[in-house]
């Protein structure tokens, strides 16, 4: 950031603004709060507040969280709406819109209760305006340009005030040309926490924004007239394998919060655990109606949050269980050739062009393996390596790492996981014997083997 957090919630000035409302002239501007900014793509440590009510801080996935300052009763944040380069992914960049140096912008986190006044600085090359999605607001702070408040134009701030009436999980975006400004990026997240400290408490809170992109290979700007045909599927405008993990203790109590701001919904799937459904951006659902899955869809403009006791140590896959969606730069006009003999084919066009190595024949995973020469900003469609070799994802692809002994403030990646002795697949031999042991404990387990055409026997092996 280029603000320390110390002088930031250090600062003062005075107001007497009611409305959503420009502001100008050297008076007002030196009285606006300076705007923090940040290029980090990595997840920033949790910002825990050094004043008013306690709550525990949400981490935001290759995210961060929004300083602010007091300003009498009221809790004051400045946004700035600007073109922003964010890496995709080690190896590739996009030119986006966003907020405060990166896409999406810095989560907004408060209390319910709390009266805040938001500052809006538009350096964009064309006006804007920011819906509150979720917030319940007097109607001229809802941030529908036309309808319920001027456009702000290019160069000029404005100022939002409203009191949270409720907790929960909410995110901004722009209801002004927003066909461009949201295809190009611009949204965020706003977490309102419960006034009760101890209401629906959990000890590690995530959240992550989904957006979708079609960046041609080679390009840097997004398609903004795309409907469908989209090749890169995100996290807080991130792919796999440059998504961060999700760092657990074991036992935490833990929550993941997301949002949908793509153009079609999003089957979210964790291994390794079943959840409850905790959250929608409509409110909280109340413990006794909180229902279990391991799968929980999302649909377009839509907030969801589930919680999970961490009580199952392990790297756990976390994605969009839509296959397609778990892949980077994917051209969708690609023909099937599984099962089809290349090699004569091959040959022939390798007189023409030497390099060209024909693949698919035995499906895709040979393209996550093999290191091909790639356009110039693009990734491979499956990419990512850990412990056993090649993860054949990419796009809305994460992991949940459960671990024993973190401290309640470390996020630090810890690695992969060392699974105990007899825990891992195995290539099978003919050997039964140290399958057949319980995990462990080296005693024997009785295992029921069903042949066909006889009844089940249990047998000790």
């Amino acid at each position: 950031m280029t603000v320390s957090r110390r002088n930031f919630l250090g600062a003062s000035g005075a107001f007497a603004l009611i409305s959503a409302s420009t502001v100008s002239g050297r008076t007002q501007a030196a009285s606006i709060p300076e705007a923090a900014t940040m290029k980090d793509s990595a997840t920033q440590p949790p910002y825990a507040p050094a004043t008013g009510p306690d709550y525990n801080p949400v981490v935001t996935l290759n995210g961060w969280t929004l300083p602010w300052r007091m300003n009498g009763d009221w809790k004051e944040f400045h946004l700035v709406a600007e073109p922003v380069v964010r890496e995709l992914a080690p190896g590739m960049i996009a030119h986006l819109w966003g907020y405060n140096g990166q896409s999406p912008g810095p989560t907004i986190e408060a209390v319910e209760g709390d009266k805040v006044r938001i500052f809006v600085t538009n350096k964009l090359p064309e006006h804007t305006t920011i819906h509150w999605h979720g917030q319940i607001l007097p109607s001229g702070m809802d941030g529908v340009g036309g309808l319920t408040q001027p456009h702000i134009p290019a160069g000029k701030t404005f100022v939002y005030e409203f009191q949270l009436m409720k907790s929960g999980t909410f995110m901004y975006h722009p209801h002004s040309d927003e066909m461009v400004q949201m295809a190009m990026g611009m949204m965020g997240f706003f977490v309102v926490h419960p006034k009760d400290p101890a209401f629906r408490r959990v000890d590690r809170d995530f959240v992550f924004l989904m957006a979708a992109y079609d960046i041609e290979p080679g390009a840097y700007v997004p398609r903004i007239a795309e409907m469908t045909n989209f090749n890169m599927w995100t996290w807080n405008s991130r792919v796999f394998p440059g998504i961060d993990p999700l760092v657990v203790a074991k036992g935490d109590k833990v929550r993941i919060r997301f949002g949908n701001l793509t153009m079609t919904n999003h089957p979210i799937h964790m291994h390794g655990y079943d959840f409850k459904v905790s959250c929608t951006d409509g409110g909280w659902v109340p413990e006794s109606a909180a229902w279990p899955e391991v799968t929980i869809d999302c649909a377009v403009g839509q907030m969801r949050a589930f919680d999970f006791v961490a009580d199952n140590p392990g790297d756990w896959a976390f994605h969009c269980h839509k296959s397609h969606h778990t892949m980077n730069a994917m051209g969708h006009d690609i023909r099937t050739f599984i099962g089809v003999d290349t090699k004569e084919a091959g040959k022939r066009i390798r007189d023409l062009v030497p390099d060209y190595m024909p693949m698919g024949t035995a499906g895709m995973a040979d393209m996550a393996e093999m290191e091909m020469p790639l356009p110039e900003n693009t990734l491979p469609m499956m990419s990512g390596w850990a412990q056993f070799g090649a993860i054949e994802m990419g796009g809305m692809f994460s992991v949940v790492k459960v671990r024993e002994g973190l401290a309640s403030g470390d996020y630090a990646d810890p690695g992969w996981y060392q699974h105990p002795e007899g825990t891992v697949a195995f290539e099978w031999t003919g050997e039964a014997r140290d399958a057949a042991r319980a995990p462990g404990t080296g005693q024997e387990a009785n295992l029921t083997v069903v042949r066909p055409g006889t009844h089940q026997n249990n047998i000790n092996n």
